[in-house]
């Protein structure tokens, strides 16, 4: 099948015209500029194009920078955490969904322990928890306290059942904190004295009814008698003051997070634990995702958990882009060879600039209702908006967010100077400590020391806060879009336009003739 200007020609014409029924045009200002490239023979990097600015009345504050990573998972922020081992756990995927963009935890973990992640990021906070974790009244409070530190939980409240599964109690931080002997069971300790809701109170009624009668715990009672959810009042209470207004969260208040899976039996075993733990979205990781396994993986997994959303990648073609659509994609991840650490491209030969990869790929399936994820190659918050200007939905970051807080790993001072590991996941340090790493890469069965690694580790510099870094790639985001006069992303991909820049634009595009004496908190060179 080849790509026409319409998006597509060929004898699936009648089936893929569907693809374009929600666009407002087919053709865009955008295509004459990459149908002269694609004349040429040239494919376009960062680096090598610029957005034409126009005639706007739209402000940096008045853009709305919502849209989605996959079919039926919005964001409010276009920005996902790169499922690598060096940046999202469950302390990112929190801090980006809490800013209104998406972490999707990485599968170097093993399955048991990846289902934790994201357990936590779903515990995090609750509007309803539906399926909280129970204790029993005859446990020990010192075999209570054991499970807590084993689980790794970050809360310490909890229903009480006894032996017939009934609500006898709620046992609560401040029941534990003043408990001095950790012998005596979890009925000696709890709070009998039960204020109870049932299941179809609005939220709104809760949270009066918690503020009324001063319980930060409300446990939901069902038709039965059974204890079927609970709600938290510190969670509540953002929810209706406003201050969750910006987090990423589901129909259920609990933010939203993602989490990376194989192919075959690693998908299926993966699956199986994270689609109990209330999983938003999988995406299925590997260098390269148009493949009969990656595909026969997507199908499977799709008449299987239907209710659970699965993005694909890497591809970098716009054939690709087509051929995973109809096979049920519902979010494509576009970027082959362009990570800062990534060296696909150099070993392999292989893979698309980036700029030219989104486009071609978007263009593939305009009107499909599936949304592209630019994935590397992102230095500078305007990358974001070029991304985004290509036609992208959303971006993936890993080494812009590397080296921050929340990132896994400990600080390292090297000459008085902090830094933080990052990696690539193709690296031979990740080939060698993860099964899923070598097998992204198709090495699944080559001993530890004959890896052909496709990726390099280092180290970056510590940055603090990730909410730091989203500020300024927001804003960034933010005036391009002003320049453009593009109030929303589908409007960005409309009016957008580029012109191609020799060296010497891109080196005129940067400070120069200058010694800088302070850096700016958005802009260092690239050496």
């Amino acid at each position: 099948m080849k790509i026409g200007k319409g998006g597509y020609c060929g004898k699936k014409i009648e089936k893929i015209c569907v693809f374009h029924k929600d666009r407002r045009r087919d053709t865009m200002k955008k295509d004459a500029f990459f149908d002269k490239m694609d004349a040429l023979g040239l494919a376009m990097s960062f680096g090598d194009v610029r957005l034409k600015t126009g005639h706007t009345s739209i402000l940096p504050a008045d853009v709305d920078l919502s849209s989605r990573f996959s079919r039926n998972v919005p964001l409010k922020c276009p920005i996902v955490s790169s499922p690598m081992d060096t940046v999202t756990e469950h302390n990112m995927a929190i801090a980006m969904a809490k800013l209104g963009g998406l972490g999707i935890i990485h599968r170097g973990l093993s399955p048991k322990e990846q289902s934790t992640e994201v357990a936590k990021v779903k515990f995090y906070l609750n509007g309803l928890i539906k399926k909280p974790i129970f204790v029993k009244s005859d446990q020990s409070v010192g075999s209570v306290l054991r499970m807590i530190e084993e689980k790794g939980f970050s809360f310490r409240s909890f229903p009480v059942i006894d032996q017939a599964g009934n609500l006898v109690g709620i046992v609560t931080g401040n029941d534990f904190e003043f408990c001095t002997n950790l012998d005596v069971s979890i009925r000696a300790i709890m709070s009998q004295e039960l204020l109870t809701t049932d299941e179809n109170k609005p939220v709104e009624e809760v949270y009066e009814m918690m503020l009324k009668n001063k319980k930060k715990i409300l446990p939901v009672v069902g038709k039965d008698g059974e204890c079927a959810g609970m709600y938290i009042y510190s969670d509540i209470k953002r929810i209706m003051t406003g201050g969750s207004s910006q987090f990423n969260i589901d129909s259920n208040s609990n933010l939203r997070v993602g989490a990376a899976i194989g192919v075959g039996d690693d998908a299926r075993e993966r699956m199986e634990l994270l689609s109990k733990k209330g999983v938003d979205l999988v995406v299925i990781d590997t260098a390269h995702g148009d493949t009969e396994t990656a595909i026969a993986t997507l199908k499977e997994i799709k008449k299987n958990y239907p209710g659970i959303d699965v993005v694909i990648g890497n591809i970098s073609e716009g054939d690709s882009a087509v051929r995973l659509v109809e096979a049920g994609a519902d979010g494509l991840r576009v970027g082959q060879g362009g990570g800062s650490i990534c060296t696909t491209r150099i070993v392999a030969g292989i893979g698309c600039p980036q700029v030219t990869a989104v486009y071609n790929c978007s263009k593939a399936v305009r009107g499909s209702g599936v949304p592209i994820c630019a994935d590397g190659g992102i230095e500078y918050s305007g990358d974001i908006t070029v991304a985004l200007a290509a036609g992208a939905e959303s971006v993936m970051l890993g080494k812009m967010l590397a080296g921050t807080e929340e990132t896994p790993g400990d600080v390292i001072f090297r000459q008085g100077t902090a830094y933080k590991t990052y990696r690539g996941m193709g690296s031979l340090g990740a080939m060698q400590a993860s099964k899923a790493s070598r097998e992204r890469y198709g090495q699944v069965s080559s001993d530890k020391d004959k890896l052909v690694p496709e990726g390099v580790e280092g180290v970056v510099p510590f940055k603090g806060d990730v909410g730091n870094i989203i500020f300024q790639n927001v804003g960034g985001l933010r005036s391009g879009m002003g320049y453009l006069g593009a109030r929303t992303i589908l409007e960005l991909h409309e009016k957008s336009d580029f012109h191609r820049i020799s060296g010497a634009g891109l080196s005129e595009s940067h400070p120069h003739g200058i010694h800088m004496t302070e850096e700016a908190p958005n802009y260092k060179p690239i050496c």
